[in-house]
């Protein structure tokens, strides 16, 4: 993981954040990430993500835990297990279908969850940088990160123009990492820091 540089704006409104995003994508800045403290419809459009693809991974579960439950109770009843009862056959599917659809939502529910928590970067024990201490309570913050060609003061001039307050620079770890927020981080980052000297 690498400590890197970033600029970080403040806004205090979506109708103003969205011509921001805009106009940094078009200036050719390179956008971190813009933390809201609710959804803003159409923004992942405007920063240029592709669409999730959490629904086919969704999918892919659900017909897991589908074939898990057909395969497994024609495993018993036809090899395991055989058991003539009244005369029934031994792979009666309409007996099947509670279980199978069962596994197939447990499988597909499960499956999304924790796929959503890796995507996300959301477990027990992963911590990230918190830009701003009001990113998530009712300010909108954009965070670029400053790569060779960009000047930092360039971009805080740049993010002042398209409406942004309260704009700083700040050294931190671009990923996640494991840690607790209640702990210092500073012997942490020094460590990485001296690594990559």
């Amino acid at each position: 993981m690498a400590v890197k540089n970033f600029v970080v704006g403040l806004f205090d409104d979506e109708a103003v954040l969205f011509p921001a995003v805009k106009k940094v994508r078009t200036a050719g800045y390179k956008l971190h990430d813009v933390y809201t403290p609710f959804p803003v419809h159409g923004l992942d459009h405007a920063m240029g993500l592709r669409e999730s693809s959490l629904h086919t991974a969704g999918f892919i579960y659900g017909i897991t835990g589908t074939t898990t439950a057909l395969s497994f109770m024609s495993w018993v009843f036809n090899a395991d297990w055989p058991l003539n009862i009244g005369g029934k056959p031994h792979f009666p599917l309409p007996a099947f279908i509670p279980i199978t659809f069962e596994l197939t939502v447990l499988f597909a529910a499960v499956g999304m969850v924790m796929t959503f928590c890796w995507l996300c970067q959301i477990m027990p024990g992963v911590k990230k940088h918190i830009f701003h201490p009001r990113q998530t309570d009712d300010k909108f913050v954009m965070v670029i990160e400053l790569t060779e060609k960009t000047n930092a003061e360039e971009v805080k001039s740049f993010l002042t123009a398209a409406g942004a307050h309260d704009i700083n620079e700040q050294k931190a770890e671009a990923g996640w990492w494991f840690g607790r927020f209640d702990k210092d981080d500073e012997p942490y980052l020094r460590k990485i820091q001296t690594a990559n000297a």
